[in-house]
């Protein structure tokens, strides 16, 4: 780790979504930190309240049909607390955020020069010449050839490569200290994907912001993270650096997700699967183990009644009991096969 200075701290966040008359946490009870030039990765399945959590953390949730309780705390304030105008000082200024989709993010029928534009006019004082100059700047910045052309550009003229690289321009306009990064490469072809993510470490060199990368590529995390949550149904459930997790994962989800990566190596072509599915908003267990029942091998007595993170190592965090008594329904010898230090 380059440095222990912290940005931001979450502490107890609960997300619900309202549901008829009843709120559903999709973020359950969730806390983490980011410190200064960090990479954090979130990762696991769709539906897991990954997005839901980078949401929360940048306000972007309609407050009419969510409940957000906790602490999000930023230079001593709390995000969760603030209201929509106190969070436009802080958007786009301080905190920004990469979206999965560039083409639903921009405005169709604005010009890429105006929309990156939008920012610093409502953050900065510069002048109207300055302002398009530094539009000009950020577009070389992320590697687009001809600013001034695609300045003048709609979305819709541009690849999706090209729109990926504009998103980053308007995150990183305001030089903010903290970007938020929700699968930027998921629709990107594997070169593209490649200098996005050298863009963005390159971005981070220059500022030392921390990066909070969403994603389900676990590929992409060995390659660039510093520190991995692995969130399963609205809960943190491992907690580890890079190394340590990609080379000692203990949680059995964590474990079965590295296990349902195909290998080249293996001669057996038939894929590693995780039984069942993520449990649904409404039907999601509140109480005991919420991966117990993906994993019905594994005697009850294994799971902690309220599971909590245990630190079995220095940073090294996991939820609940049952990574002492886990082994693979595949392997050999079943319940003889426990996996513990």
């Amino acid at each position: 780790m380059k440095t222990t200075d912290e940005l931001l701290r979450i502490k107890n966040l609960h997300t619900g979504f309202r549901i008829k008359d009843t709120y559903f946490d999709a973020v359950d009870n969730v806390s983490l930190s980011l410190r200064k030039n960090e990479i954090l990765a979130i990762v696991g399945e769709s539906g897991c309240g990954k997005s839901t959590l980078a949401t929360s953390i940048i306000g972007l949730l309609d407050r009419n049909k969510t409940r957000i309780q906790g602490e999000i705390l930023y230079k001593n304030k709390n995000l969760a607390e603030m209201t929509e105008e106190e969070l436009n000082d802080v958007r786009g200024l301080d905190i920004s955020m990469i979206f999965q989709d560039p083409l639903s993010a921009l405005n169709p029928l604005m010009r890429i020069g105006d929309q990156i534009e939008e920012s610093l006019i409502y953050h900065t004082k510069l002048t109207k010449e300055q302002r398009k100059e530094r539009v000009l700047e950020l577009l070389n910045q992320v590697g687009i050839n001809n600013p001034e052309r695609v300045a003048r550009q709609f979305p819709h003229q541009l690849s999706g490569g090209m729109r990926q690289r504009v998103i980053i321009a308007i995150a990183i306009s305001c030089k903010p200290q903290i970007i938020i990064a929700d699968e930027p490469t998921t629709a990107l072809d594997v070169t593209i994907q490649a200098q996005i993510l050298d863009l963005l470490i390159d971005l981070q060199n220059e500022t030392g912001a921390g990066i909070i990368l969403i994603t389900h590529d676990l590929g992409v995390v060995a390659e660039i993270a510093d520190r991995v949550a692995v969130m399963y149904a609205g809960e943190i459930i491992e907690v580890a650096p890079v190394e340590e997790l990609f080379s000692n994962p203990k949680h059995p989800y964590t474990r079965s997700l590295f296990n349902s990566i195909p290998q080249m190596s293996q001669e057996n072509t038939r894929l590693n699967v995780i039984e069942g599915i993520v449990p649904s908003l409404t039907n999601l267990p509140r109480e005991g183990c919420r991966f117990s029942s993906r994993i019905s091998w594994i005697p009850e007595e294994a799971h902690e009644d309220n599971p909590t993170l245990h630190e079995i190592s220095p940073g090294h965090f996991v939820r609940c009991t049952c990574w002492k008594h886990f082994h693979f329904k595949s392997d050999i010898g079943g319940s003889h096969h426990v996996y513990a230090d």
